[in-house]
């Protein structure tokens, strides 16, 4: 009877290093799956209580995450090659750039963006430069192209499942209960992953209604010459940005008051630089740090301290990469969970752990909205 439980015992270890090599190979697919799984499930569970079908409701909440995003992407890419065809016809960057890069030498002329003018262009040999280019690089941009779709596909099939019978795990683990330490330490730290994640998407979404407004406002008032182009594109952009740690959303409005000023030392209009320390003071303060004084503590978990939410941000991406920006947080909640429900029954208190939050009396639930 031990030799068959020992023999078990070591398929099943077999079995949980495989799973775990597995899980490792694909852990940032796997983290932002997890992510995207505690932002919408407040909403998914909405849904629920109009009668819709599980499946529809999660293919419902994938899709008005998906669809928006792909048409944000396109529409900045599309405005991102139109402006810059603009500013290399109008300015002669482009005989200077064609001595540095090899690819860019032969093209003497941008295309015009329609596909006659695509196809003339090819004929006339306008991209042989660039071809050449990408097939040399073929194997690199391959496998570049098929691991994004890869891991975007298992991104959108963990979401869903999770979606439709995240439950079903959650009852699974239940079943190695003991003295109804897991069942606290579970609920607790699924209903804290479920408040930091959820913050995020809030906080998103704030920042981008906030920056929209701020950006309307001052071209409201601002001169055309230093209006904020695309100010509705541009305030989506930096509320998707805020979800960088430090950095955040100054990716978005740097380039943006660069792109401003670009044309104002061009013609030498030094009277509207007024203007742009304006937009500076707008955005640095109005955007950037007011929401984040204010919000964050509203938006952040219920157990978690603000600080060390924002350290986890931070030393996320560094530690791990581009996913420990989503994985540095979920492990920070599930340190702080099981330090506050399992570890004191573990070490031997008597009492049963109080999982009722404990927040500063500046910071608020979110359930209180």
């Amino acid at each position: 009877m031990d030799e068959r439980r020992a023999v078990v015992a070591l398929f099943g270890l077999v079995v949980a290093l495989v799973t775990a090599f597995i899980a490792y190979r694909f852990i940032a697919a796997l983290t932002v799956a997890i992510f995207l799984y505690y932002s919408t499930r407040r909403f998914y569970k909405a849904l629920g209580r109009l009668r819709v079908p599980k499946r529809v409701r999660a293919m419902t909440v994938l899709l008005l995450l998906a669809v928006p995003l792909l048409l944000l992407l396109s529409y900045t890419l599309v405005l991102l090659v139109t402006e810059t065809r603009n500013f290399l016809a109008t300015y002669p960057v482009l005989e200077t750039a064609a001595t540095n890069v090899p690819w860019l030498e032969g093209i003497d002329d941008l295309p015009q963006l329609s596909f006659e003018g695509v196809i003339e262009a090819y004929r006339a040999g306008q991209f042989d430069a660039i071809i050449d280019f990408l097939v040399e690089n073929a194997a690199v941009l391959t496998s570049a192209i098929t691991g994004f779709f890869l891991n975007l596909f298992i991104v959108v099939v963990v979401t869903y499942y999770l979606l439709i019978d995240g439950h079903r795990f959650h009852d699974w683990l239940l079943q190695f209960d003991d003295d109804a330490i897991v069942r606290e330490y579970l609920v607790a730290a699924d209903r804290e992953l479920e408040a930091i994640l959820f913050g995020n998407l809030l906080n998103v979404i704030a920042i981008a209604l906030i920056a929209v407004g701020s950006f309307k406002g001052y071209n409201a008032l601002a001169p055309a010459a230093v209006e904020v182009p695309y100010p509705t594109l541009a305030g989506v952009l930096t509320g998707v940005a805020s979800l960088i740690p430090v950095v955040g959303m100054k990716i978005v409005y740097v380039p943006l008051a660069g792109t401003m000023a670009t044309p104002m030392v061009v013609n030498s209009e030094y009277s509207l630089i007024g203007y742009l320390v304006a937009f500076l003071f707008v955005v640095v303060i109005v955007v950037d740090t007011i929401p984040d004084i204010i919000l964050r503590p509203y938006l952040s978990g219920e157990r978690t301290h603000v600080g060390l939410l924002m350290l986890a941000y931070i030393f996320g991406p560094v530690v791990f990469g581009f996913y420990g920006l989503f994985f540095a947080p979920i492990v920070l909640a599930l340190g702080i969970t099981f330090a506050h429900t399992a570890l004191p029954r573990l070490l031997g208190g008597d009492e049963e752990p109080d999982i009722t939050p404990r927040l500063p009396p500046e910071q608020r639930r979110l359930d209180e909205f």
